[in-house]
């Protein structure tokens, strides 16, 4: 039997891409977001505008034909997201020695779909079902930087003082987890807190969550504010590893 085309996977993921966004995308906006070049996004969409499925406004900004709206509907439910991640975020968290979240893109906000906890007896909480702020934690960074531009109110609650509020900064921000494959939030919702996260991509390369490490500041970050030696490798490759169970092909599992 012949194996998966990539053409196909790719304009699904196109497709799905355009269905859930909430305004047209560019051809760069949606290369980053499936981690495909430029020429290869463009070439995409313009087959999809020739076959009637997708439309290009004014601005050329491309959105998804009338006839597709239910695409935007998730490939995963959050229950077959953390079934087939639990080994992956079970090892993460054996090999950082910190605590494990798996998060979905729920009403703009990151809802916690996993957690593990930290391989140690210090008592926690079970945080599976929490919804966190977007724009003030790594989870949330990293789902929101898959989604292209968003309307953002003109100032955004904050947590504590190192809170992304302004919609401009948190743009390029978002613009930066795209660019490196991976996001940082330092007491930007909880004080004492520090999170590094990565994407977890479906086939075609539509992100469809988010895993990260969640520690206490001094253990994960250095006295720049860089995450310490080791913990966005493992981010990384464990988000990888869930993006080939799910089906994403090296090249865009790569985060």
């Amino acid at each position: 039997m012949p194996g998966p085309i990539q053409s196909i996977e790719r304009a699904a993921a196109v497709l799905r891409l355009l269905s859930a966004a909430r305004g047209g995308l560019g051809v760069v906006e949606v290369a980053h977001a499936l981690g495909l070049a430029k020429t290869t996004a463009h070439g995409i969409l313009r087959t999809l505008v020739d076959v009637g499925f997708v439309v290009q406004d004014e601005r050329g900004d491309y959105r998804a034909g009338p006839g597709l709206r239910d695409l935007a509907r998730p490939r995963l439910v959050a229950d077959d997201l953390r079934a087939r991640a639990t080994n992956w975020a079970d090892s993460l968290a054996a090999r950082t020695g910190e605590s494990v979240r798996l998060a979905v893109l729920a009403e703009g906000r990151a809802l916690v779909v996993h957690h593990v906890f930290r391989p140690d007896d210090s008592a926690q909480e079970l945080q599976t079902g929490q919804s966190l702020p977007a724009h003030a934690c790594a989870l949330g960074k990293v789902l929101l930087a898959s989604r292209g531009p968003h309307r953002l109110p003109r100032r955004l609650p904050a947590y504590t003082s190192r809170t992304l509020t302004d919609p401009a900064a948190l743009r390029r921000a978002l613009a930066e987890v795209r660019a490196q494959g991976w996001a940082l939030d330092v007491e930007e919702h909880l004080p004492g807190r520090a999170t590094v996260a990565a994407p977890v991509r479906d086939v075609g390369g539509l992100v469809v969550g988010a895993i990260g490490v969640d520690g206490a500041v001094d253990d994960l970050v250095d006295t720049r504010g860089r995450p310490r030696a080791g913990y966005v490798p493992a981010v990384r490759s464990a988000a990888r590893s869930i993006s080939r169970q799910l089906g994403a092909r090296d090249e865009r599992a790569r985060g």
